[in-house]
């Protein structure tokens, strides 16, 4: 399985926005560099307006961590920067700290293939808070992208009920970077294959793919086409059936099915590309049956995405396989997740945690203060409900969670559930301690995950919430951390 070093042979330490490093320099000059602090990354609200998100991202997180060190042409660069007094933005020997810079971050994290929910820290790094504001925009670049594209995919592959989709995105994908991320979180979401053919040589993802409308188009006819390609093929005869007539196209390529039995070989299937992909399925499924392919598959694409495969499975659509793209690996009609990472605690002079917290008039926008961690309680039908705690306040038993958008919305745990905590240790003074699984195992995890849940959870329209709140005594004392930073600033 590639590593980041293989797909990016420089270095990515600068893979920053510039008020990162700002601030890192201003944390130097005011001798607050070493000052321990602990942020949380997190986002807001469920992507797509449904019920849950999918962890994805930390291989690619803790191989940056691994390789995070600041080269002499990272320096070199920062060097030439300038204020707007044309002078240099960075002292000289602020750029010598950064060389010798090793990282002594601690940091945690949901393990991919995670099923998570808003407000919950995805990943917490602690220590000194020059180095952790350094990995914020990195942190946030990787994770917010995966988990996005990896909740769109296990949408998708909710939809078909668990028949095979194949990820055709590459060509519509934002860029090569977008291109290869995307391929592996629609992997790790539950597609079965990708056509993105880098993405299977470097992260080992299967791949699939047959030919297009120019193939056909550059033959004479049609059925001199998919002989060509049969001859050339014949393990691979999976036929484009919608360049002139589909039915027409099906006939063709159950002809020479037959020629392929003659010579020993089996018709993969077809692929529907345009029209009435519901009533062309069906009559492609009697054509074919009726000529004894009853095994032959038949593959749908043309911007699919989970509202119109469930429509299309509504309407009797004889469908096996889908061919989702454009909409999966652009996360359509949701670009972003939104993911945020903001400060939770910093110590004080005499060693003492203090508690931090982001005030805003949108309570969503309130961030969480502590030093958080999630867990996870369990009865026999799978998880019923996830508490955010502050691990300077250990849990008992029996402990109540609050919804953090409303206070009056309660619940207590029972003492008798099954629970564990979901922030694992990553990174321990700077070295990783975490094994990152194979992709396979990790697409795995997603889907044994999804099925643990309630289906109303996995509802694409008007989904169950879940309940998520912040442990009883986190809640009063974010509350009365509001109300003395509003009291202070007389609002």
């Amino acid at each position: 399985m590639a590593s980041l070093s293989d797909i990016y042979r420089t270095s990515l330490t600068l893979l920053t926005d510039l008020y990162q490093m700002t601030m890192a320099y201003g944390y130097w000059r005011l001798g607050r560099a070493e000052r321990e602090a602990v942020f949380h990354l997190t986002f807001r609200k469920n992507p797509f307006q449904g019920g849950y998100a999918v962890a994805a991202g930390l291989e690619y997180v803790v191989e940056f961590l691994r390789r995070f060190r600041f080269m002499p042409d990272d320096l070199e660069y920062l060097a030439s920067l300038t204020g707007n007094d044309n002078r240099p933005l960075f002292d000289r020997d602020f750029l010598d700290y950064l060389a010798e810079l090793e990282l002594r971050v601690d940091v945690d994290a949901i393990p991919e293939g995670t099923v998570v929910f808003p407000h919950e820290p995805l990943v917490r790094v602690s220590g000194p808070i020059l180095q952790c504001q350094i990995l914020e925009t990195a942190l946030l670049n990787i994770v917010n992208y995966q988990t996005l594209i990896a909740t769109k995919a296990a949408r998708v592959c909710t939809a078909t009920g668990g028949q095979p989709v194949l990820e055709f995105g590459l060509r519509r994908a934002q860029g090569i970077d977008g291109s290869l991320a995307a391929s592996r979180a629609a992997f790790l979401g539950g597609c079965a294959a990708t056509s993105n053919v880098l993405a299977g040589k470097l992260l080992g993802i299967p791949v699939r793919g047959t030919h297009a409308h120019s193939w056909v188009m550059s033959f004479d006819d049609e059925f001199s086409a998919f002989e060509g390609y049969a001859q050339a093929m014949p393990n691979n005869s999976l036929f484009l059936v919608d360049t002139y007539d589909t039915l027409d196209g099906v006939r063709n390529a159950i002809r020479v099915g037959r020629q392929l039995r003659e010579r020993g070989h089996e018709m993969v299937g077809i692929r529907l590309d345009s029209g009435d992909l519901a009533y062309l399925s069906i009559e492609a499924r009697k054509l074919l049956d009726e000529a004894g392919f009853e095994k032959a598959a038949i593959v749908a694409s043309n911007d699919l995405d989970e509202y119109l495969i469930a429509s299309l499975k509504n309407q009797g659509a004889t469908v096996t396989v889908w061919g989702v793209g454009t909409k999966l690996v652009t996360a359509y009609d949701q670009p972003a997740l939104g993911g945020v990472y903001k400060l939770g605690a910093m110590k004080s002079d005499d060693g003492q945690w203090q508690p931090k917290v982001k005030l805003s008039e949108q309570a969503v926008k309130t961030s969480t203060p502590g030093i958080l961690q999630v867990r996870r309680y369990r009865d026999a039908s799978g998880p019923v409900g996830d508490m955010i705690y502050n691990e300077l306040q250990p849990l008992c038993d029996g402990e109540t969670m609050v919804d953090p958008l409303d206070p009056t919305r309660r619940r207590r745990m029972a003492d008798n559930d099954a629970s564990e905590d979901l922030l694992v240790s990553v990174v321990r003074a700077g070295q990783v301690v975490y094994n990152s699984p194979p992709l396979e195992i990790v697409r795995t995890r997603a889907q044994e995950q999804l099925a643990s849940f309630h289906p109303g959870v996995l509802r694409h329209d008007n989904p169950h919430q879940y309940p998520v709140g912040l442990e009883e005594r986190l809640h009063e004392l974010k509350t009365r951390l509001i109300l003395e930073a509003r009291r202070e600033a007389g609002t």
